[in-house]
């Protein structure tokens, strides 16, 4: 069962969050606020346009950035081979680099949302996947 919240509900902390272009690429990448409770490594979901999609966190010179979103947990690990839907997200919302967005923390640690400043959605909350199952799916992926 799944539970809906708004972006402006007291349970849901907005930060303010900047695109970027990091390394070599020209594709924006989402940098993630100093105030977010994440590190290099972690794996999360983030809502584009009411899509939930998995993103894994990195660290750069300048500090934690997400490069994309992505259909599934191995395209997020190997993005090679996936369409990476934050670039999608940028460019149908005319987002670039140095442009603001929303961070939405709406389950800290595991689920994120990323808006336009201003506008507002309405996320849908599922529950965290059980861990010993995900260990399982893990191993038959090989992501042990």
């Amino acid at each position: 069962m799944s539970d809906r919240v708004a972006s402006d509900a007291a349970a849901v902390t907005s930060l303010r969050a900047h695109l970027a272009r990091s390394g070599g690429t020209r594709l924006p990448c989402l940098r993630v606020p100093d105030e977010a409770d994440l590190e290099a490594g972690d794996e999360i979901r983030l809502v584009l346009d009411g899509e939930s999609r998995h993103a894994r966190v990195e660290g750069d010179a300048s500090g934690r950035l997400i490069r994309g979103a992505y259909d599934n947990r191995r395209l997020a690990r190997q993005p090679g081979d996936g369409e990476n839907r934050l670039v999608e997200w940028c460019r149908e919302h005319d987002r670039e680099a140095d442009d603001a967005v929303e961070f939405d923390e709406v389950d800290p640690g595991y689920l994120y949302g990323v808006r336009v400043p201003g506008e507002r959605v309405v996320y849908e909350v599922t529950g965290r996947p059980n861990e010993s199952l995900q260990n399982i799916a893990d191993s038959l992926l090989g992501d042990e």
